[in-house]
């Protein structure tokens, strides 16, 4: 018995630290990710642990991680399978949390981001729907302002989108 709890406390002691990591700490490893490789590794390293049963935001996460190790990567067929790998995980935790604005938002910027030829973009305008309506409701400050800054910048919001966002 006291093999099977000390075993349960070393187990549990691996996947706390991801459960626990600091949502602004993961946001802003995200954001540098994108052009950091070491970001990116710190990011999969730090959510190596998380399932989609357990936290389908983090999992959501991780896939999108997952998919932007891809440009870190030469070869080829490696960022095909990071790209592939990543945009499975992250489909899989929008499916297990459907409304979540946060997991539409990361898949809505890796669409936007995705080479064309990949033929990943066919969630772009609902997404952009779904996140610009609940945009008000969002209280999370970092969040918001991650939201803001990445559709204030996007091609897929018209003038008009991005002069609300900048006016809210």
């Amino acid at each position: 018995m006291k093999w099977f709890l000390a075993l349960s406390l070393f187990f549990y002691c691996l996947a706390a630290p991801a459960q626990r990591m600091p949502m602004e700490e993961l946001r802003s490893l995200y954001k540098r990710a994108a052009v950091e490789k070491e970001a990116c590794e710190t990011a999969l390293t730090k959510l190596e642990t998380v399932k989609l049963e357990t936290n389908p935001l983090l999992f959501g996460y991780k896939g999108s991680v997952t998919m932007m190790m891809a440009q870190h990567v030469s070869n080829p067929f490696n960022k095909l399978s990071y790209f592939h790998k990543g945009k499975n995980m992250l489909d899989e935790a929008i499916q297990a949390d459907n409304s979540n604005t946060e997991l539409r938002f990361l898949r809505f910027a890796a669409q936007t981001n995705a080479p064309a030829m990949l033929g990943y973009r066919g969630n772009v305008e609902v997404d952009k729907k779904l996140i610009l309506e609940a945009l008000p409701t969002i209280d999370d400050a970092s969040l918001k302002r991650l939201i803001v800054d990445y559709l204030v910048n996007s091609e897929f919001l018209n003038t008009e989108e991005k002069d609300k966002l900048v006016k809210a």
